[in-house]
């Protein structure tokens, strides 16, 4: 994929941002704003070495959001011709005429929009033909039946590859946009043994092709990954230490991250209200949010309002140093916004010495998850219970796999109850964290 596979240039998207802001202002807005954004994208998968599908998609829209006074409206269009983004323009301000005054509605502070635009190296195309990368999602099947006469099915591999290009402006004066890319390796494969079935997967993704794992490297993870679960046990219920693979720990964080977002914070429907400036998880936890990392999944320079991104210590030795905030929730809370308007950017907790076998060493006696299933996080209380499946440990050592069981604690004792984290940290998100250790969960099995 080239950047001439857009079917807009940069400055075609600026064009069309100020005339659509423009436009808003001459029809009666006090103040606007807009994202218009294009994306080309491929997918090619393979089963049993065969081309199952093949995508392509090409995606092109534009969001307008207008204010009048106080008064709030949005209409979104997939067509980028000037009538139909003047004719979006014209349904946002009707939208507008309809709302309710929201003292905290409106654009951000004009002092807080971005100036500094680092390059961020973010833009990595992938020439890629539909026949080269069913060979190499070949490779990647290939190499993972390969690791065992048990793996006797797939679920298939996939190659990804993404490009997009987007500019946001608003009535303050700001334009400005990027493109960016993902591009990624995946596969699935089924083991059979004694008449029980287990699967497991793996998967590389990065901005940069050239950062990704090779396919047979995914390839021989996820065979690997599968084997191990055969002949899986239940587990009597009891209480335990829990260690929680690095791939999955990302989703603790991301719990974190829910729950001292601006949305819950002022809607009071968190577990972490008024918790700035005090220990939420134990001493030893370190996140930083980075958003200036090149090449990073979560890097941008500035937020979905145009507010610079600030990196910034977010948890110190354990304590809430900052919220996650739009200039909408910020005033909702009588605070600023952080920059993050749209979400967290990169995420970085500390790692800690051991590796995942010295976290199971550390740890004894107890449960390695390593997948979780459903979606039983309660953000208003904390409450925690997600099926599980993985590892039963002792005395260090991994003794057999488990399976259909759950795993049920509360996130505010088990951010408090973290004993150590791994330096085998996972880098192929926006949430880099190694293994976490936690010092008592419910298990409950038979």
């Amino acid at each position: 994929m080239s950047r001439s596979q857009f079917s807009y240039t940069r400055d075609q998207l600026i064009t069309l941002s100020r005339m659509v802001i423009e436009h808003a202002v001459a029809k009666g807005a006090t103040a606007a704003d807009t994202e218009i954004s294009e994306g080309v994208g491929q997918n090619v998968s393979v089963r049993q070495g065969e081309i199952e599908t093949i995508e392509y998609n090409k995606d092109k829209g534009a969001g307008v959001t207008v204010y009048i006074g106080r008064r709030r409206g949005h209409a979104s269009t997939s067509d980028l011709s000037e009538t139909a983004l003047k004719s979006a323009v014209e349904k946002a301000l009707t939208i507008a005429r309809y709302t309710a005054e929201d003292d905290c509605a409106g654009l951000p502070d004009a002092d807080r929009l971005a100036t500094d635009m680092p390059d961020l190296d973010l833009y990595h195309p992938w020439t890629l033909t539909v026949e080269e990368a069913a060979e190499t999602a070949r490779a990647c099947e290939a190499a993972a039946l390969a690791v065992d006469k048990r793996l006797t099915n797939s679920e298939g591999a996939g190659v990804s590859t993404h490009t997009s290009h987007f500019i946001y402006a608003n009535s303050l004066g700001f334009c400005n946009g990027y493109a960016g890319s993902r591009h990624g390796v995946s596969v699935a494969v089924i083991g059979e043994d004694k008449g029980a079935m287990q699967r497991d997967y793996w998967y590389s993704n990065a901005r940069n092709p050239a950062g990704l794992e090779s396919a047979e490297a995914v390839g021989r993870v996820a065979g690997t990954r599968t084997v191990r679960r055969l002949n899986g046990r239940k587990l009597d219920t009891c209480s335990c230490p829990v260690v929680f693979e690095a791939p999955i720990a990302t989703g603790l964080i991301g719990n974190f991250v829910a729950a001292v977002s601006g949305g819950s914070l002022y809607r009071k429907s968190s577990f972490l209200l008024d918790s700035l400036g005090t220990e939420v998880f134990a001493p030893l936890v370190n996140i930083r949010e980075a958003p200036f990392l090149p090449a990073g999944l979560g890097s941008a320079p500035f937020d979905s309002e145009g507010v610079a991104c600030l990196e910034r210590d977010v948890v110190r030795d354990g304590v809430l140093q900052g919220y996650f905030l739009s200039s909408y929730s910020a005033r909702k809370l009588g605070m600023t916004t952080t920059g993050n308007a749209g979400g967290s950017h990169n995420l970085l907790v500390t790692p800690g010495e051991l590796d995942l076998d010295g976290l199971l060493k550390k740890m004894g006696t107890g449960l390695l998850v390593t997948e979780l299933l459903g979606q039983g996080a309660n953000m208003v209380t904390g409450d925690y219970s997600r099926g599980a499946a993985g590892f039963w440990v002792e005395n260090g050592e991994i003794r057999y796999p488990v399976e259909e069981i759950t795993i049920a604690g509360n996130l505010k004792q088990m951010f408090k109850g973290i004993v150590a984290i791994g330096r085998d940290v996972e880098r192929r998100g926006s949430k880099q964290v190694g293994s976490i250790l936690v010092d008592s969960m419910t298990v409950a099995g038979n």
